[in-house]
């Protein structure tokens, strides 16, 4: 579990707040979600946690370990627990599927070249991406680059996974294969799973544990089942800023929901 305890962070000399007492945990074994307009404060919350920003108040706490209070060689040894999600895959140009998996694998592990491959080859197997392992990301499609990124992300086996905006750029079909094989990889590995999006299809469909940060706050923690019934206004015009959300808020009318009252 990953905690994050009244957290501040300031930019400008400590002009600007961009976080405002943020507390929020995000569980093992479940896919938990960070929302919010852009610039929210969502990103910098991300990166506060994962560490490329230094709160100025508050703790994070990886399973009771404060990263804040790090030095740091107790944080790139952390790191080697953590994989990463990038929104635009950040695969390498040069390098096949097999080269970009197993990449990880060469820098942080003590594994033999043998047992790279074979790691590499089954996170590409698990991921569904078994015949492109000779592939550069250019022969690929966008769906499938995630998925490459997403095998070298679970490449060193991690305990807390990122992913930032991780359907930018796709198609809803293949979101939603995105989003299944997130929460999939999420439920077998007892993995930690931070996901900042704004794609409120991933919320309904795969949203365990939601934190909506509104103007550097906490706004509501939740789930995807209870938003149908939320009593925030913010929240509520976030969620049905566009009319993918006609069903829901037919379900709120129907069930004696006003946009600013709950049950």
């Amino acid at each position: 579990m990953i905690e994050v305890k009244h957290i501040d962070k300031f930019f400008d000399g400590g002009e600007r707040q961009v976080l405002h007492n943020i507390s929020a945990k995000f569980y093992d074994g479940k896919t938990n979600l960070i929302i919010g307009q852009s610039g929210s404060g969502k990103t910098v919350l991300m990166k506060s946690i994962v560490g490329l920003f230094k709160p100025e108040n508050g703790e994070i706490l990886y399973d009771g370990r404060n990263i804040i209070a790090m030095d740091n060689k107790q944080i790139k040894e952390l790191r080697k627990e953590i994989g990463m999600l990038f929104q635009g895959s950040a695969l390498f140009d040069s390098e096949t599927v097999m080269g970009n998996v197993i990449f990880p694998l060469k820098m942080f592990s003590t594994m033999s070249h043998e047992e790279q491959r074979e790691r590499a080859q089954f996170c590409i197997d698990r991921v569904n991406l078994t015949g492109s392992e000779d592939k550069y990301p250019s022969e690929l499609s966008g769906g499938m680059q995630k998925r490459a990124a997403i095998a070298r992300a679970i490449a060193l086996n991690p305990k807390y996974l990122f992913c930032d905006e991780p359907n930018s750029g796709l198609d809803p079909k293949t979101s939603i294969v995105i989003d299944d094989l997130l929460s999939d990889i999420t439920h077998e590995y007892n993995i930690t799973t931070i996901i900042n999006t704004h794609d409120m299809n991933s919320v309904m469909g795969i949203g365990e544990n939601i934190v909506f940060i509104n103007k550097g706050h906490v706004g509501w923690i939740g789930n995807k089942d209870e938003i149908y019934a939320v009593d925030n206004e913010d929240l509520i015009n976030f969620v049905y800023a566009t009319d993918l959300f006609a069903d829901v808020r037919k379900y709120r009318l129907e069930h004696g929901y006003s946009k600013t009252r709950g049950r």
